[in-house]
């Protein structure tokens, strides 16, 4: 694999719960919210030898926490990325990804972002701050949110919905992941965005 090859990251947070308030309440009170892994997307980018960005994602992705839309309080929530499922649409690159020089994926297999705290910013924004938990170290990360919508869903399963756009750029350095950064082929900045739903636990008391 050639050292230019480059990565991925994170998680995600992945991610990266955009909790932010609602203008109109259903049903107020704490509630339990699972991410739907069907309707999640997560875009890493990083800088390719300083040419331009190879982009990539995470296809294995489970995550729940729990939200007061009434309170705009977010007590709990943890979001946890499988790093083997790591894509960039390149085999020999996505392989590179998953050794030792980047994910260990044999010695990590879970990369987490467990929440700590959230504060509104706006009416549909906020920002959420946890610790992501990557190749056995933790660090703490802060993500940008936006609440696009938050209503029963249209169609199939019918249940209360929140839809979450959220953001962030890391250092992967801080994680000790340094390999490339000397000489420049891989950058050590990654830019984040994710877009998934989440789904009310009707059976939460």
């Amino acid at each position: 694999m050639k050292q230019s090859e480059s990565f991925f990251l994170m998680p995600a947070l992945l991610a990266c719960f955009a909790l932010a308030p609602v203008a109109n309440v259903a049903n107020a009170a704490p509630a339990n919210f699972e991410v739907d892994d069907e309707h999640f997307s997560m875009v890493f980018e990083i800088m390719h030898i300083g040419y331009a960005p190879v982009m990539g994602m995470f296809r294995k992705v489970e995550g729940e926490f729990v939200y007061d839309e009434e309170t705009r309080e977010l007590a709990s929530g943890r979001l946890t990325f499988k790093s083997k499922s790591v894509f960039t649409n390149h085999e020999k690159r996505d392989d590179h990804l998953t050794g030792k020089d980047f994910l260990n994926t044999s010695k990590y297999p879970d990369i987490t972002f467990t929440i700590t705290n959230f504060e509104t910013t706006g009416e549909s924004t906020g920002v959420v701050t946890g610790e992501l938990n990557m190749l056995g170290q933790t660090n703490p990360v802060e993500l940008d949110v936006t609440l696009n919508k938050a209503a029963e869903y249209p169609i199939g399963h019918e249940k209360y919905t929140l839809g979450i756009s959220a953001q962030t750029t890391l250092k992967r350095s801080d994680w000790d992941m340094t390999y490339g950064l000397d000489p420049a082929l891989v950058g050590d900045e990654v830019n984040l965005r994710f877009g998934f739903e989440a789904i009310k636990d009707s059976g939460w008391f």
